[in-house]
């Protein structure tokens, strides 16, 4: 079975775990109630979506 010869370098192995960290979602506003909510998706809390309603919003 082959092994590596020579070992890595610390910094070439945390220059390849520099693309391992999490990235937060981007999230807009709603233009009819001002929640945030993922873009190009219909809002949660108002159903609306492009300036007119799609869904009926949940109820609390």
């Amino acid at each position: 079975m082959p092994v590596p010869k020579r070992r890595h370098s610390s910094t070439r192995r945390d220059k390849r775990r520099a693309n391992d960290a999490l990235k937060a979602k981007s999230t807009s506003n709603c233009p009819q109630c001002g929640e945030p909510r993922l873009p190009h998706r219909v809002c949660k809390h108002c159903g609306f979506y492009d300036g007119r309603q799609v869904i009926e919003p949940k109820e609390k």
